[in-house]
């Protein structure tokens, strides 16, 4: 198969797999990954390993435990040659219960085939993705 081109991983990254989250559409999100795929939040080392186990369960504690999602303001610098997109952005979510929480974020995503095979979160708080 042939290398995604730099459009490519701009549109996982912002128009499937943050819009996914944004909207609470697992499915969507989940697309994103490779089966075997894993997300490592680095700033607290939580490993979330398999599509179908790992990160479907992250995603289903933050659906549920956040009423509010949004993420913006990217800043992508793209590697075509290695298949990796390093993506700033800002994260703005409201818990149940709680008050908006701001975050400036960078998350590294490794690819094949178009799709996330290794996923690294940096986040400049509390650890969400539990």
């Amino acid at each position: 198969m042939r290398k995604p081109n730099y459009e490519h991983y701009i549109d996982i990254v912002t128009k499937r797999y943050f819009d996914g989250v944004d909207n609470y559409n697992m499915e969507q999100v989940l697309d994103c990954f490779h089966p075997d795929a894993v997300l490592t939040e680095v700033t607290s080392m939580t490993v979330h390993k398999g599509r179908d186990e790992g990160i479907r369960t992250m995603f289903k504690g933050l659906f549920e435990g956040f009423n509010h999602i949004w993420h913006g303001n990217f800043v992508h610098t793209a590697d075509i040659e290695s298949e990796a997109i390093c993506s700033q952005f800002t994260v703005v979510i409201t818990p149940e219960g709680g008050e908006e929480l701001r975050y400036e974020n960078c998350n590294r995503f490794y690819m094949r085939d178009g799709k996330f095979t290794e996923v690294f979160v940096y986040m400049s708080g509390d650890n969400l993705l539990r």
